[in-house]
């Protein structure tokens, strides 16, 4: 989840060194910015392009995050980026996905002259900002396009049966790559996926086992709520800030506080009981395609 860039620098003969944070021209780590705690998906789970995307000749960053965003790092000679980025936008508006982890992938996809970003999406779905400047202009972004559609839905709900041949196309967590894959001079898609393969333990029918995750279901969402409730019940104790007394000076409050928290941690504790029992009537495994799309 860390939202730092980390480069491997070349030793020559196919070696690397160690991982080192990227910094700006600051000597500051590059980050996206973010002003509190309700932006830091911003600045997040951040996926870098290094392209000369502005065409001045100095290599740029272009970067998704968590929330579906994109920012440019702007290069500022041999690998160095300006510390603060610039938003991305189209039409007036941030340039996003429709889903979160935006995925940049730079390239000409029109074959227009210019430098468009082909983006994969949590949602499964790839799309295409089309950049209608022209070459050896400054990028103008139209909003994304989709050229994959949102993913297969393979019953995320928990009701439903997938087994490893259902899937028809990707379904969540989709990344990118673009090349000519089979060298017909056409620019072709290799898309990664993230699926949950969910088949009935031995001995139960797609029937019976839906019904039970049905019920499974049902249940889940009571104690997730009673959970919740219990974690948002919990009154800070306050501090007399005049005398700064600890919350071990205050009996009572402290009494109450370990309450609070004994409840809190009951709660869970059968929230996680019960997500134990999934596993006697459904097997599950987490595991990921990589699907190709050749461009006709």
């Amino acid at each position: 989840m860390a939202g730092l860039f980390q480069v491997l620098y070349g030793e020559g003969k196919g070696q690397y060194k160690k991982a080192a944070v990227l910094n700006g021209t600051d000597d500051k780590p590059l980050v996206i910015p973010a002003d509190d705690e309700g932006e830091m998906t911003k600045k997040i789970c951040t996926r870098p392009y290094a392209v000369d995307w502005d065409g001045d000749g100095h290599l740029d960053l272009v970067v998704g995050n968590f929330e579906g965003t994109f920012y440019l790092f702007n290069g500022e000679g041999p690998g160095k980026f300006a510390p603060t980025p610039k938003q991305l936008f189209a039409d007036d508006k941030p340039l996003r996905i429709t889903g979160v982890h935006s995925d940049p992938f730079v390239i000409d996809w029109d074959s227009d002259g210019d430098l468009d970003i082909v983006s994969g999406s949590s949602d499964g779905s790839v799309s295409w900002a089309e950049n209608t400047a022209g070459k050896g202009k400054p990028p103008v972004l139209k909003p994304f396009k989709e050229i994959i559609p949102k993913g297969y839905d393979p019953g995320r709900n928990g009701v439903k049966i997938l087994r490893e041949e259902d899937p028809i196309r990707p379904t969540y967590g989709v990344r990118v790559w673009v090349a000519d894959i089979n060298g017909d001079g056409k620019l072709d898609l290799l898309v990664g996926d993230s699926v949950t393969l969910m088949t009935p333990v031995q001995g139960l029918t797609d029937d019976e086992a839906i019904k039970k995750m049905k019920d499974w279901t049902e249940e889940y969402s009571k104690l997730s709520q009673l959970a919740n409730e219990a974690r948002n019940a919990i009154v800070p104790v306050k501090q007399n800030t005049d005398k700064q007394k600890a919350d071990k000076d205050d009996p009572e409050a402290a009494a109450k506080a370990k309450e609070q928290q004994a409840a809190v941690q009951k709660a869970y504790e059968a929230f996680d009981k019960h997500d134990e029992k999934r596993a006697k009537f459904i097997k599950q495994e987490m595991t990921g395609y990589v699907w190709v799309y050749l461009r006709k």
